[in-house]
Protein backbone atom coordinates (compact mmCIF):
# COMPACT_ATOMS: atom_id res chain seq x y z
CA UNK A 1 0.00 0.00 0.00
CA UNK A 2 1.31 3.36 -1.38
CA UNK A 3 0.95 6.83 1.22
CA UNK A 4 -2.21 6.09 3.17
CA UNK A 5 -3.36 8.19 5.21
CA UNK A 6 -2.53 6.51 8.52
CA UNK A 7 -0.06 4.30 9.83
CA UNK A 8 -0.15 2.60 13.08
CA UNK A 9 3.09 1.46 14.13
CA UNK A 10 2.90 -1.36 17.22
CA UNK A 11 6.36 -2.61 18.94
CA UNK A 12 5.91 -5.60 19.93
CA UNK A 13 8.36 -7.97 22.25
CA UNK A 14 6.83 -10.97 23.85
CA UNK A 15 3.61 -10.20 22.92
CA UNK A 16 2.64 -13.88 21.91
CA UNK A 17 -0.73 -13.44 24.47
CA UNK A 18 -1.69 -9.88 23.56
CA UNK A 19 -1.37 -9.44 20.55
CA UNK A 20 -3.65 -11.66 18.47
CA UNK A 21 -6.53 -9.97 20.55
CA UNK A 22 -4.91 -6.31 19.63
CA UNK A 23 -4.63 -7.06 16.07
CA UNK A 24 -7.57 -8.31 15.65
CA UNK A 25 -9.32 -5.23 17.16
CA UNK A 26 -7.36 -2.71 15.17
CA UNK A 27 -8.26 -4.71 11.93
CA UNK A 28 -11.69 -4.98 12.96
CA UNK A 29 -11.43 -1.02 13.65
CA UNK A 30 -10.00 0.01 10.52
CA UNK A 31 -12.02 -1.23 7.86
CA UNK A 32 -14.82 0.51 9.15
CA UNK A 33 -12.87 3.74 8.76
CA UNK A 34 -13.40 5.93 5.25
CA UNK A 35 -9.68 6.70 5.16
CA UNK A 36 -6.59 4.35 3.86
CA UNK A 37 -4.33 2.95 6.80
CA UNK A 38 -1.70 0.35 7.24
CA UNK A 39 -0.54 -1.47 10.42
CA UNK A 40 2.85 -2.17 10.80
CA UNK A 41 3.93 -4.77 13.62
CA UNK A 42 7.82 -4.60 14.79
CA UNK A 43 8.87 -7.62 16.56
CA UNK A 44 11.85 -7.34 18.14
CA UNK A 45 14.34 -9.87 20.21
CA UNK A 46 11.29 -11.74 21.03
CA UNK A 47 11.78 -15.07 22.78
CA UNK A 48 8.04 -16.52 21.91
CA UNK A 49 5.69 -16.75 19.27
CA UNK A 50 5.33 -13.14 18.49
CA UNK A 51 6.83 -12.84 15.03
CA UNK A 52 4.94 -16.08 13.94
CA UNK A 53 2.03 -14.61 14.80
CA UNK A 54 2.65 -11.15 13.26
CA UNK A 55 3.59 -12.86 10.19
CA UNK A 56 0.18 -14.82 9.76
CA UNK A 57 -1.52 -11.89 10.73
CA UNK A 58 -0.03 -10.14 8.07
CA UNK A 59 -0.36 -12.85 5.33
CA UNK A 60 -4.62 -13.08 6.24
CA UNK A 61 -4.36 -9.38 6.09
CA UNK A 62 -3.42 -7.14 3.69
CA UNK A 63 -3.01 -3.86 5.25
CA UNK A 64 -1.03 -5.45 7.92
CA UNK A 65 2.84 -5.24 7.89
CA UNK A 66 5.38 -7.32 9.70
CA UNK A 67 9.11 -6.43 10.55
CA UNK A 68 11.89 -8.49 12.49
CA UNK A 69 14.59 -6.15 14.55
CA UNK A 70 17.30 -8.30 15.81
CA UNK A 71 17.92 -5.88 18.91
CA UNK A 72 15.44 -5.27 21.71
CA UNK A 73 14.10 -2.09 23.03
CA UNK A 74 11.24 -0.61 22.94
CA UNK A 75 12.67 2.87 21.35
CA UNK A 76 13.99 0.77 18.71
CA UNK A 77 11.02 -1.22 17.62
CA UNK A 78 8.96 2.34 17.34
CA UNK A 79 12.10 3.98 15.45
CA UNK A 80 12.13 1.31 13.01
CA UNK A 81 8.51 1.53 12.41
CA UNK A 82 7.80 4.97 11.98
CA UNK A 83 10.52 5.59 9.50
CA UNK A 84 9.49 2.42 7.65
CA UNK A 85 5.92 3.56 7.73
CA UNK A 86 4.05 5.20 4.73
CA UNK A 87 1.45 7.08 6.50
CA UNK A 88 0.54 11.03 5.96
CA UNK A 89 0.05 10.20 10.17
CA UNK A 90 2.02 7.56 11.64
CA UNK A 91 0.61 6.60 15.38
CA UNK A 92 2.08 4.77 17.55
CA UNK A 93 -0.04 2.53 19.97
CA UNK A 94 1.52 -0.01 22.54
CA UNK A 95 0.45 -4.11 22.30
CA UNK A 96 -2.12 -4.13 25.06
CA UNK A 97 -4.05 -1.48 23.50
CA UNK A 98 -4.58 0.49 27.25
CA UNK A 99 -6.17 3.06 25.32
CA UNK A 100 -9.49 1.74 23.37
CA UNK A 101 -8.09 2.13 19.31
CA UNK A 102 -10.90 3.75 18.51
CA UNK A 103 -9.92 6.82 19.97
CA UNK A 104 -6.92 7.09 17.47
CA UNK A 105 -9.56 9.08 15.32
CA UNK A 106 -9.10 11.82 18.03
CA UNK A 107 -5.60 12.50 17.19
CA UNK A 108 -6.44 13.19 13.51
CA UNK A 109 -8.25 15.58 11.27
CA UNK A 110 -10.93 16.49 11.25
CA UNK A 111 -10.74 16.70 14.76
CA UNK A 112 -7.84 17.90 14.71
CA UNK A 113 -4.38 18.39 12.63
CA UNK A 114 -1.42 19.14 14.60
CA UNK A 115 2.37 18.43 14.46
CA UNK A 116 2.46 16.16 17.01
CA UNK A 117 -0.40 14.79 19.51
CA UNK A 118 0.28 12.72 22.14
CA UNK A 119 -2.44 10.54 24.49
CA UNK A 120 -2.35 12.07 28.44
CA UNK A 121 -3.40 10.11 31.42
CA UNK A 122 -3.10 13.84 33.24
CA UNK A 123 -4.96 16.19 30.96
CA UNK A 124 -8.47 17.30 32.17
CA UNK A 125 -10.81 15.25 31.12
CA UNK A 126 -8.57 12.01 31.29
CA UNK A 127 -9.83 8.68 33.19
CA UNK A 128 -7.32 6.04 34.61
CA UNK A 129 -9.30 2.84 35.18
CA UNK A 130 -8.41 0.14 38.20
CA UNK A 131 -4.25 1.91 38.20
CA UNK A 132 -2.77 1.08 41.55
CA UNK A 133 -2.18 4.24 43.88
CA UNK A 134 1.29 3.66 43.65
CA UNK A 135 1.44 3.32 39.97
CA UNK A 136 -0.31 6.50 39.56
CA UNK A 137 1.94 8.25 42.14
CA UNK A 138 5.51 7.08 41.14
CA UNK A 139 4.28 7.62 37.73
CA UNK A 140 3.96 11.61 38.96
CA UNK A 141 7.37 11.67 40.58
CA UNK A 142 8.61 10.57 37.77
CA UNK A 143 6.85 12.90 35.21
CA UNK A 144 8.24 16.11 37.88
CA UNK A 145 11.43 14.95 37.44
CA UNK A 146 10.93 15.20 32.99
CA UNK A 147 9.30 18.47 34.24
CA UNK A 148 12.08 19.87 35.96
CA UNK A 149 14.92 18.30 33.91
CA UNK A 150 13.83 18.95 30.32
CA UNK A 151 9.65 19.38 29.29
CA UNK A 152 8.53 21.66 31.77
CA UNK A 153 5.28 22.42 30.03
CA UNK A 154 3.78 18.18 29.29
CA UNK A 155 1.97 16.41 32.09
CA UNK A 156 2.22 12.81 30.43
CA UNK A 157 4.81 12.72 28.45
CA UNK A 158 5.69 8.25 29.04
CA UNK A 159 1.66 7.14 27.71
CA UNK A 160 2.59 4.96 24.58
CA UNK A 161 0.29 6.36 22.33
CA UNK A 162 1.31 9.22 20.41
CA UNK A 163 0.78 10.73 16.67
CA UNK A 164 3.34 12.63 14.10
CA UNK A 165 2.50 14.42 10.39
CA UNK A 166 5.09 11.92 8.60
CA UNK A 167 7.48 14.89 7.48
CA UNK A 168 7.74 15.48 11.36
CA UNK A 169 8.53 11.89 11.94
CA UNK A 170 10.92 11.42 9.41
CA UNK A 171 12.70 14.87 11.10
CA UNK A 172 12.60 13.77 14.37
CA UNK A 173 13.13 9.79 14.58
CA UNK A 174 15.85 10.38 12.48
CA UNK A 175 17.72 12.05 15.27
CA UNK A 176 16.47 9.81 17.86
CA UNK A 177 19.46 8.32 20.03
CA UNK A 178 17.64 5.94 22.42
CA UNK A 179 16.35 3.17 22.31
CA UNK A 180 14.62 2.15 25.58
CA UNK A 181 11.88 2.96 27.34
CA UNK A 182 12.73 7.33 27.41
CA UNK A 183 12.82 7.56 23.79
CA UNK A 184 9.68 9.60 23.89
CA UNK A 185 10.53 11.60 26.00
CA UNK A 186 14.24 12.42 23.78
CA UNK A 187 11.80 12.98 20.72
CA UNK A 188 9.57 15.19 22.41
CA UNK A 189 12.35 17.22 23.63
CA UNK A 190 13.56 17.63 20.16
CA UNK A 191 10.29 18.89 19.05
CA UNK A 192 10.49 21.18 21.87
CA UNK A 193 14.09 22.74 20.57
CA UNK A 194 12.25 22.53 16.85
CA UNK A 195 9.04 24.53 18.37
CA UNK A 196 6.95 22.19 17.04
CA UNK A 197 3.28 22.26 18.78
CA UNK A 198 2.36 19.41 20.58
CA UNK A 199 -1.11 18.45 22.13
CA UNK A 200 -1.73 16.49 24.88
CA UNK A 201 -5.45 14.59 24.32
CA UNK A 202 -6.89 13.22 27.59
CA UNK A 203 -7.78 9.85 26.83
CA UNK A 204 -9.57 6.88 29.17
CA UNK A 205 -6.65 4.56 29.97
CA UNK A 206 -7.23 1.25 31.55
CA UNK A 207 -4.05 -0.38 33.61
CA UNK A 208 -2.72 -3.31 32.42
CA UNK A 209 -1.21 -5.51 35.16
CA UNK A 210 1.18 -7.33 32.55
CA UNK A 211 2.84 -3.85 32.10
CA UNK A 212 6.61 -4.73 31.53
CA UNK A 213 7.93 -1.73 32.65
CA UNK A 214 10.10 -2.46 36.56
CA UNK A 215 9.05 0.52 38.82
CA UNK A 216 12.30 0.22 40.28
CA UNK A 217 15.10 -0.73 37.39
CA UNK A 218 13.47 1.27 34.79
CA UNK A 219 12.84 4.29 36.88
CA UNK A 220 16.35 4.71 37.68
CA UNK A 221 17.66 4.28 34.12
CA UNK A 222 14.93 6.79 32.40
CA UNK A 223 15.96 8.94 35.26
CA UNK A 224 20.03 8.22 33.96
CA UNK A 225 18.65 9.12 30.63
CA UNK A 226 16.79 12.46 31.27
CA UNK A 227 20.30 13.52 32.69
CA UNK A 228 22.01 12.70 28.89
CA UNK A 229 19.35 14.09 27.09
CA UNK A 230 19.52 17.31 28.63
CA UNK A 231 23.39 16.86 28.50
CA UNK A 232 22.88 16.18 24.32
CA UNK A 233 20.64 19.27 24.19
CA UNK A 234 23.16 21.38 25.84
CA UNK A 235 26.10 20.27 23.62
CA UNK A 236 24.03 20.87 20.18
CA UNK A 237 23.47 16.77 19.63
CA UNK A 238 20.02 17.78 18.49
CA UNK A 239 20.81 20.34 16.00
Amino acid sequence: MSNPFLSIIIPAHNEETRLPETLAQVVQFLETQPYSAEVVVVENASRDNTLKIARDFAARHPIIRSIHEDLPGKGRAVHTGMLAAGGEYRFFADADLSMPIAEVNRFLPPAIDVPIAIASREAPGAIRYDEPAYRHITGRVFNGLIRMLVLPDLQDTQCGFKMFRAEVAQELFSKQTLMGWSFDVELLYIARLRKLPILEIPIPWYFNPESKVSVLCDSWRMFRDLLLIRRNGRLGKYA
